[in-house]
Order: C-alpha cells, then sequence, then structure tokens
C-alpha cells in the first residue's frame, strides 16, 4: 500500500537538492535558446522546418528527456517517504492549469499545429501515473522503463515492425502516442515514448535513496545561483520565455525584415520533419523530393505553398503523393 500524508504531523520532507535545481535550470536555459531559433523560423529568418530537422531535432529531444528525467526524480523526492496529497494535488493542478492555458492560447492564435499535448500535459499525465511506481523497487521501475526504450528501439529501427496503429488514430487516443497519423503540433509529446525518461528518473531516484545517494548529491551545493532559482521556478519560467521572445523577435522583423526565402527548401525541411515522425530520413528525403518534383512539373507547387489548393482535400495532390510513397518504399 502507498502511505498517504495529510496531516501537518506528517514526516519531515526530502531536502532540496540544489544540483538538480541547477540542472532544470540549464533545461530551461537550453528551451529558450531552442525556442529562439524556432521564433526566427517563425519569421521566415531561418528556411521552414530548420528547427525540427539535423541536429535541432536531437536537442529538442534531448532537452524534453532532461525536464521528464527531472519530473520523475523529483517525484520521488516529494512523496517519500509518503505521499503528500496537498503539495502533491497543488503541483499537479497548477500543471495541469498551466497546459490547458497553452492549448487555448495556441488553438486561438495558431489553428493548425495547435499544442494539445505537449510538455506540461506530458508532465501531468506521467505524474499521475508515476504515483502507480512509487512504491515499487528500483528495479521494477527501471524495468519496465528499459522495456519502453526497447519498444522505442522496435519502433524506430527495426522493420517492419511498428508500435502504431489506425486503432489509435481517433483525436482522444492521440495523447497515448501510437496513432499513425496525429494531427500535427507544435509541442508533441505523448506518452510513447515520453514516458520514458519519466519512469528512469524515478526508478534512479529510488535507487539513489535505497543506496543513501542523495546525501552526496546534496554536497554539491544549496544551489543559490540564478540558473537554480530560475530552476526552482521552472513552471513560471516555461510560460514567459516564449511570449517574451517571441515579441522580441516580432520587433526584429519589423526593423529588419527577412529576407525571402526560397520556398522549395522550406517545403523539404517540413516535409521531412513531417514525414519522419513515422518513416525512416532517407526513405521520407526520397518522398519529398518526389512530391516536389511532380508537384513543379504539374504547376501545383506554387498555389499549394500559396494555400490556394489543400494538400488534404486536391485529389491531384493526393496521388502525386500515392505515387511517391510508392516510389520511396
Amino acid at each position: 500500500m502507498v502511505a498517504i500524508a495529510e496531516s501537518a504531523d506528517a514526516p519531515v520532507k526530502t531536502p532540496r537538492i540544489g544540483i538538480l535545481d541547477t540542472a532544470r535550470g540549464v533545461a530551461l536555459l537550453a528551451m529558450a535558446s531552442y525556442h529562439c531559433t524556432w521564433d526566427f523560423e517563425f519569421f521566415g529568418y531561418l528556411d521552414a522546418g530548420t528547427a525540427e530537422t539535423g541536429w535541432l531535432k536531437f536537442y529538442a529531444r534531448a532537452i524534453a528527456s532532461t525536464f521528464l528525467f527531472l519530473a520523475g526524480f523529483s517525484l520521488v523526492l516529494a512523496n517519500t517517504p509518503a505521499i503528500r496529497c496537498r503539495s502533491y494535488w497543488r503541483r499537479l493542478g497548477m500543471i495541469v492549469a498551466a497546459a490547458a492555458a497553452i492549448s487555448i492560447v495556441t488553438y486561438w492564435f495558431i489553428g493548425a499545429g495547435w499544442i494539445y499535448f505537449g510538455i506540461l500535459h506530458s508532465i501531468a499525465a506521467a505524474s499521475i501515473i508515476g504515483l502507480l511506481f512509487l512504491r515499487l523497487p528500483a528495479f521494477a521501475t527501471l524495468l519496465i522503463a528499459a522495456l519502453l526504450a526497447a519498444g522505442i528501439v522496435v519502433d524506430n529501427v527495426i522493420a517492419p515492425f511498428s508500435l502504431h496503429s489506425a486503432a489509435f488514430d481517433a483525436p482522444w487516443l492521440w495523447w497515448v502516442g501510437l496513432s499513425e497519423t496525429p494531427q500535427r503540433s507544435n509541442d508533441y509529446v505523448p506518452l510513447f515514448p515520453w514516458l520514458t525518461p519519466f519512469l528512469f528518473g524515478l526508478g534512479v531516484a529510488q535507487l539513489a535513496m535505497s543506496f543513501g545517494w542523495l546525501e552526496r548529491l546534496a554536497t554539491f551545493g544549496p544551489g543559490r545561483n540564478l540558473i537554480a532559482r530560475a530552476g526552482r521556478h521552472s513552471l513560471i519560467f516555461y510560460l514567459v520565455h516564449q511570449p517574451l521572445l517571441f515579441g522580441l523577435v516580432y520587433l526584429l522583423s519589423q526593423v529588419a525584415p527577412a529576407p525571402q526565402q526560397d520556398p522549395a527548401v522550406g517545403y523539404i525541411r517540413q516535409c521531412v520533419a513531417s514525414c519522419t515522425r513515422s518513416g525512416s530520413e532517407a526513405m521520407c528525403r526520397s518522398f519529398c523530393q518526389c512530391t516536389l518534383d511532380k508537384l513543379q512539373a504539374q504547376n501545383l507547387f506554387t498555389p499549394l505553398n500559396s494555400g490556394a489548393i489543400k494538400a488534404d482535400s486536391d485529389e491531384r495532390v493526393s496521388r502525386i503523393a500515392i505515387q511517391c510513397t510508392e516510389e520511396a518504399q
């Protein structure tokens, strides 16, 4: 049974470990740098798709993995030796409210590409699931995390196996992460595969507590530097930094507008970024170059790029997509 602490006489909370706040602060700065790249792309200073391809794609995944790992680690520290219901629900409520606000704001201002299950949604869901693991032995939690990691390898590396299925294509199941055709989002962090780093963080914290390693971590200092202070207020930083950065880049665009970009380069980048969510990069590059060539040959690229025709409703574009899928495979 999981112990629950509700009264003022509950066991004293595990001391805060400064190095974890510092790590969270570093992750926040990395996230801000990535979002700055996204903003420059949005206003045309970088080619479309830049923030979702190449090393920046892995950079973004590393940042998200770090946040989720630290969230799992912190869940153990905050709820040992017993679950502190009041602080747990208060924290969860704040995350859920912030996630809902981001969904509403992005739906209102962005429309297509709105954030329906981003990093905050994922942390909230993982925090609920994590309650089931709090009193499991560390090896059990780490074993399940390893099995999820193995599933990621199977899903992305070992062809032709895939864990994705059309059974998860219903919009209310997109949060699971096993859909074949999820709606595009500017921040999509579903439970699969992103529960994996959370459980690794949770398992490592359990292991650290069982071996007495937390005392060693605490010796690295109380975390009074500015980065650690930012890490202690990560939710506020997360909510404030992007509107601020976006506004600054917008002001720059009014003073020094971005040069005109080659639409074909932007198309390839965006196409590859979208395609690689469900296919290999080599196949996706072949597919995207094929569609670009055929669209240009049939004089469809310019109207498609301008929005005069829609890819999901124009039969000519659909036929090209089918042909190029067969050729790429």
